[in-house]
C-alpha cells in the first residue's frame, strides 16, 4: 500500500526526536482534554441509570488493551500512526480500507458533534438565541478560523489544558464540600455509582460504555508522534497507556462526585449539558451563604469553560477532517480539481474547509448530540477492533507466541466488539449505512481491491 506521501516520507528530510515519555504523556492529556467525560455525563447516566462510573472503568479497560496494541504497532510502523496503515499492512487492504472509511465517518462527524454540544452550551448561557441560529455561528466561526490558516493550536491546547485543570479542581472542592453537607447517608450510598441494585442491568451498562467511550477518543494520536519521541519502541507503548489510565482515573472521580451530588432519577434541566446543572449544585452546598448566587456562578464557569473547549476542539476537527479529504483528493481518491486543491495565499484545502463547515450544519440540524456520538463511535471500534487483530497477527502468530502477546489483542478485540455491538440500534444502521456505501466504492474504485486502495492517512504539513 505504498502511497506518493510514503515515498516522500522516506526520502525526504527526517525528524528530530525531541519528545521525552512525558511529553508524549501531555500531548495525550491535551489531546483528550481533562474534561472530556463531562460532556458525555447526561447522555450516558440516562442510558446506564447512573452507573456512570461504572461505564467509565469498563471503557477505560478496553482502551488499555487497544492502547498496548496500538503502541505495539507503533513499534511495527515507526514511520506511520493511523488504524489504516496497521491493518491495510498487517492484515489486508480491503481490511484497511474499511478502516479508513470508518475513520473518515469519525473526521467528519467530529465537528458536528461539537457544533451541536457548543450550540446548547451557549444557549445556557443567552437562552433567548435559539438552537438554529447558534448552530449557524459554531459552523461559521469553526470555518472562518481555518480559512484564516490559525497557527499555533498546540501552545494554545497547553494554555486550555491547564484552565481546564483549575476549572476541575474547584468544582472537586465545591462538590466534596457539598458531599460533606449531605444529611446522614449510609455507606451503601457512596456505592451506588458503581452499582445500584435497583437500577443495575448488564445490557444498559453496555449501552451506556459505547458512548463513554468517547472520554477515551484520541488517544492513538500519540501513536502518530513516532519519529519525533525518544526511544519510539519503549515509549509510544508506555505513554499510550499512560494516557488512558490516567484519563480513566480522572474521569471516574469527576463522575463519581457528579453522580453523587445529583443521583439519577432525578431528571436534568438539559441532558447534552446536565454536568453545567451538576456543577451549579455542588455549589449551593447546605448551610452556605449566598448559596443561589455561587450555585450559579460555578454552572457558568464550568459550562463556559467546557464551552471554549469545545470550540477549540470543533475547530480542529473541522481542519482534520479537511485535510483527510485533501489527502484523498490529493491521491485521486475523490475529485482532485476539488478535494485536492490547495489555496496558495494561506496553504490551507480551503474547498474542503468550506465543505466540511457546510457539512457539519446540515448535520447539526437532523442529528442529537446522543447519535452522532454513537456513529463517531461505531466507527472508533471498528478501528480499535482492527489494530487489536493487526496486533495480535503480528505479535504472536508472526512473533513470539507468549500470552503477553496473545491477551492484550484477544481481550481488546472482544471487549470492543461486545461494547460495538451493545450500540443502540440507530447508531447501528446509520454507521452500517455509511459503511455499506464505502465497501461499495471501494470495491468499483479498487476493482474488487486488486488495485491500489484509496488512502486514509490525514497529510502532514509540507
Amino acid at each position: 500500500m505504498s502511497t506518493v506521501a510514503e515515498e516522500r516520507e522516506r526520502n525526504g528530510p527526517k525528524l528530530r526526536r525531541a519528545l521525552t515519555l512525558w511529553d508524549l504523556v501531555l500531548y495525550g492529556i491535551i489531546l483528550i482534554q481533562p474534561t472530556a467525560p463531562m460532556p458525555v455525563f447526561g447522555v450516558v447516566s440516562q442510558e446506564a441509570r447512573g452507573h456512570v462510573v461504572t461505564t467509565i472503568l469498563i471503557a477505560m479497560i478496553a482502551m488499555l488493551f487497544t492502547a498496548i496494541s496500538y503502541g505495539r504497532m507503533a513499534r511495527a510502523y515507526p514511520s506511520a500512526g493511523s488504524a489504516f496503515t496497521y491493518v491495510g499492512r498487517e492484515l489486508h487492504p480491503g481490511l484497511g480500507f474499511v478502516t479508513g472509511w470508518s475513520m473518515t465517518m469519525d473526521y467528519l462527524l467530529n465537528p458536528i458533534l461539537c457544533i451541536i454540544w457548543c450550540s446548547k452550551a451557549a444557549g445556557n448561557i443567552i437562552p433567548e438565541i435559539p438552537f438554529a441560529m447558534w448552530v449557524l455561528f459554531f459552523a461559521a466561526l469553526f470555518t472562518a478560523l481555518n480559512l484564516r490558516g490559525v497557527r499555533g493550536y498546540a501552545k494554545s491546547n497547553e494554555y486550555l489544558a491547564a484552565a481546564l485543570g483549575v476549572v476541575i479542581v474547584i468544582f472537586l472542592i465545591a462538590a466534596i464540600r457539598y458531599i460533606v453537607y449531605l444529611p446522614s447517608r449510609e455507606a451503601g450510598f457512596f456505592t451506588l455509582p458503581f452499582y445500584n441494585p435497583a437500577t443495575f442491568s448488564t445490557p444498559l451498562i453496555f449501552t451506556g460504555t459505547s458512548i463513554a467511550v468517547l472520554t477515551y477518543i484520541g488517544f492513538d494520536g500519540i501513536s502518530t508522534l513516532s519519529e519525533e519521541a525518544h526511544n519510539p519502541r519503549q515509549n509510544i507503548l508506555r505513554a499510550t497507556v499512560l494516557v488512558c489510565l490516567i484519563t480513566g482515573v480522572l474521569a471516574s472521580v469527576e463522575v463519581y462526585v457528579a453522580q453523587l451530588i445529583w443521583p439519577y432519577g432525578r431528571s436534568f434541566p438539559e441532558v447534552d449539558t446536565a454536568f453545567s446543572y451538576v456543577a451549579g449544585q455542588a455549589a449551593s452546598a447546605p448551610g452556605a451563604p449566598a448559596n443561589v448566587l455561587r450555585g450559579v456562578w460555578l454552572f457558568q464557569l464550568v459550562n463556559f469553560a467546557l464551552l471554549l473547549a469545545t470550540i477549540g476542539s470543533g475547530s480542529g476537527a473541522q481542519l482534520g477532517a479537511a485535510r483527510l479529504l485533501y489527502g484523498m483528493g490529493r491521491d485521486n481518491a475523490l475529485p482532485r480539481s476539488f478535494f485536492g486543491a490547495i489555496d496558495r495565499k494561506r496553504g490551507i484545502p480551503r474547498n474542503n474547509v468550506v465543505f466540511v463547515g457546510v457539512l457539519s450544519v446540515i448535520g447539526a440540524f437532523l442529528l442529537t448530540f446522543q447519535l452522532a456520538a454513537e456513529m463517531l463511535n461505531f466507527g472508533a471500534f471498528i478501528a480499535f477492533m482492527g489494530v487489536n487483530a493487526a496486533a495480535f497477527k503480528h505479535c504472536f502468530l508472526r512473533g513470539k507466541r507468549t500470552l503477553s502477546n496473545a491477551i492484550p489483542p484477544l481481550a481488546g478485540f472482544a471487549i470492543c466488539l461486545y461494547i460495538w455491538l451493545s450500540l443502540r440500534t440507530p447508531a447501528k444502521i446509520a454507521g452500517g449505512a455509511w459503511l455499506a456505501a464505502g465497501i461499495l466504492y471501494g470495491l468499483w474504485r479498487t476493482r474488487g481491491f486488486r488495485q491500489q486502495t484509496i488512502s486514509f492517512e490525514a497529510p502532514a504539513d509540507e
